[in-house]
């Protein structure tokens, strides 16, 4: 488990500890001199209480906590006695929070509810939340504050993290469900009358009706409750005699708003979402089809999970729920807006694209078996480059499909001639591609996958740049060799979101590519 400590006052962030053992890292000299004064009262105390930490002129203390079970272990002896108090597994109800001064909250990194863009977090959870500590803070008259935690989960760790004390709430847009009920409690909902509603692309086939799906391919989750209720519904085809719906489990790391998006651009036909966020990202989305009619579940209820056996966090929880249950996503106008600046994936799936990528393939096929890449994801990163157009130029002189510099194709640890050649160009690209991941990460244990990732965030970002992140990554405990949910996040931080979007928009387009891949061959087994 990897920690991370944000301090923010006024949303900035003034300092970043990963608690080296040596107190805190370099800010500003009257902080630092405060926080040490404080650390040495503190250790002269047997028992210490968490918001006793805190500096009295931060108006709040937010602890981000990227928790990754099968990463890398934070050495225990590397975090002081009493954040490690703090963070460690701990099952109390809100009594107990409040003596420790801190609840942690439970999220899943995702557009909609939270996420980091530089200094500034954003989302719909963040920002009630900061709501819920606010109101604590005046109800209970407490100085120092008590403080909300932030920890950032992938959603199929949200319910296991919270039942062994590694949160106190879950806070990802949970439905209440069945199966869920019997592992956790759930607050009174602040969504109600929710249905999951089918979500079609421009490219798929038309639907009238729920009987429409039988037979149909469908992109969700395998931990969301729309897989469950979609499983509910093939059980119903089943017995009727119908074609079962063809269920892809989407990646972990997707959320809503990432199949949304992919959906948006045609790269999949359709999926399953919250009628209160499909609402929400229509917004932004244009090319989406909500069908409102057509539910795989209605009158479902969004709420927080905590653990079982709170009664008192049921309590407050259910106060402020019934004080703050207003307002919804289609409110947000400052999310809105920055969410209509990002620069969302393309139909690489079209028609148009799909020759374009035909005409292309056997090259990457090529020199991506040379390199040692993955063929299909350099394919990607050519589309997120150039759309796979050799005839595109940039303003500071790019070529071509892979969009480099011919001084960068002449620079010796390239050498490849004439790029305005398609096939010269690729193989100068992906020869430039192998030439970062040489110089940068040649020792890293990392998959094929996660070395694609990482070579073209240096491609983006400089490699530099990301040497950087991956070395803040390993101190804060995360996976410096893995991309999502890990070093991904510290670029969120550090950098901002431009290099997590490319990243993040190559590896939907070698999803689609995976997917036209396999197409192909389903088309030829059945011309045999």
């Amino acid at each position: 488990m990897g920690y991370l400590l944000v301090l923010l006052k006024m949303n900035q962030i003034l300092a970043i500890s990963d608690f080296d053992g040596q107190g805190w890292p370099p800010v500003r000299k009257q902080l630092r001199e405060k926080t040490m004064k404080r650390d040495r009262m503190l250790q002269r105390k047997q028992h210490v209480r968490f918001r006793k930490f805190g500096f009295a002129k931060i108006c709040c203390l937010i602890i981000a906590v990227s928790v990754f079970i099968a990463s890398n272990i934070f050495a225990e002896e590397s975090v002081p006695e009493a954040v490690k108090r703090a963070l460690a597994p701990w099952s109390g109800d809100f009594d107990g929070m409040v003596e420790r001064g801190m609840i942690r909250v439970l999220v899943s990194y995702s557009k909609t509810f939270y996420f980091l863009d530089g200094a500034e977090q954003r989302g719909m959870t963040y920002d009630i939340f900061k709501e819920f500590e606010k109101s604590l803070n005046e109800k209970l008259k407490l100085n120092p504050p008590l403080n909300v935690v932030f920890l950032p989960v992938t959603r199929d760790e949200l319910l296991p993290a919270l039942i062994e004390g590694r949160g106190d709430i879950a806070a990802a847009n949970l439905t209440i469900t069945p199966e869920r009920q019997k592992l956790v409690d759930f607050s009174d909902p602040l969504y109600e009358n929710v249905s999951e509603i089918v979500v079609t692309g421009p490219g798929a086939a038309p639907i009238a009706s729920l009987d429409d799906l039988a037979g149909k391919e469908m992109f969700v989750r395998k931990s969301s409750s729309y897989y469950e209720h979609l499983l509910r519904q093939n059980e119903s085809f089943a017995q009727a005699g119908k074609p079962q719906i063809i269920l892809h489990d989407a990646d972990e790391f997707l959320g809503d708003e990432d199949l949304l998006e992919m959906v948006n651009a045609g790269l999949i036909p359709m999926t399953v979402v919250d009628s209160h966020e499909a609402t929400f990202w229509a917004q932004i989305f244009e090319n989406i089809t909500l069908h409102a009619d057509i539910a795989v579940n209605t009158g479902g209820q969004i709420a927080w999970a905590f653990r079982k056996e709170s009664p008192k966090l049921r309590e407050e929880l259910n106060a402020f729920v019934k004080e703050n249950r207003k307002g919804t996503l289609l409110g947000n106008m400052l999310l809105k807006r920055y969410l209509q600046s990002t620069q969302w994936v393309k139909n690489a799936a079209a028609e148009e694209e799909r020759k374009k990528f035909e005409q292309t393939v056997a090259f990457f096929k090529k020199y991506g078996e040379m390199y040692g890449f993955d063929a299909l994801m350099v394919a990607a990163q050519g589309y997120q480059e150039s759309r796979l157009d050799q005839s595109v130029r940039s303003a500071a002189g790019a070529i071509g499909v892979m969009q480099l510099l011919p001084s960068t194709a002449e620079d010796k640890a390239v050498g490849i001639p004439d790029i305005t050649n398609v096939e010269n160009n690729i193989h100068a690209g992906v020869k430039y591609l192998r030439y970062i991941f040489d110089t940068n990460f040649q020792d890293a244990e990392m998959d094929l996958i996660n070395k694609g990732l990482f070579t073209f965030a240096s491609y983006n970002a400089g490699p530099a740049k990301v040497r950087q992140l991956r070395q803040i990554a390993a101190e804060r405990g995360l996976n410096p060799n893995v991309w999502f949910d890990n070093v991904e996040m510290i670029a969120s931080e550090v950098i901002g979101r431009e290099t997590v979007q490319y990243v993040s928009n190559i590896y939907k387009y070698y999803i689609t590519y995976k997917l036209i891949q396999r197409q192909e061959l389903l088309r030829k087994d059945e011309g045999q």
